[in-house]
């Protein structure tokens, strides 16, 4: 059985994975459509930071266009420097040793299932990190949110 390719959209603050989705295609498709998640979920301001390595899915028009439409600012790795994305190689380190390497898994929907309760119901939820003061992400996130002296304003309108 071929392994579904995983695209992840992490939030650096609070190392909440924001969008995702799997594909048998590793594609300007599939980053898309976690990029999509990402901004439903997450309604963003212009000038958000989108940082990514310079694969052929991060550089596919559609999706370069979907961010400069959003106005974000983006930053991508040097070639063959990925430790320039290291909050991103480790979340899937850590998918790796916390899941994937730990299971068998008979089926692509199996696979799918899996990561998904590993990041809704696990990662985001209930996972500790070190970053964050041992919290998980939404504890940090919910701290946040509980003093407001600590959140910007938000950007004036035009």
């Amino acid at each position: 059985m071929a392994v579904p390719y995983l695209a992840t959209i992490l939030d650096l603050y609070s190392r909440r994975i924001v969008g995702w989705t799997m594909s048998e295609r590793i594609d300007g498709e599939l980053t898309l459509a976690a990029l999509q998640m990402a901004l439903q979920q997450r309604q963003p301001l212009p000038g958000l930071i989108h940082h990514s390595d310079q694969g052929r899915q991060y550089t596919d028009r559609a999706y370069q266009t979907l961010l400069k439409n959003c106005g974000f600012q983006i930053s991508m790795n040097g070639v063959g420097t990925w430790y320039d994305n290291a909050p991103m190689e480790s979340f899937f380190g850590t998918l790796k040793s916390e899941l994937v390497y730990l299971c068998t898994y008979p089926t692509r929907d199996e696979v799918r299932a899996s990561v998904f309760s590993y990041i809704e119901a696990f990662y985001n939820r209930r996972r500790r990190h070190s970053a964050l003061d041992y919290l998980s992400s939404d504890a940090y996130e919910q701290r946040y949110y509980q003093q407001p002296e600590l959140r910007l304003a938000p950007c004036p309108q035009h």
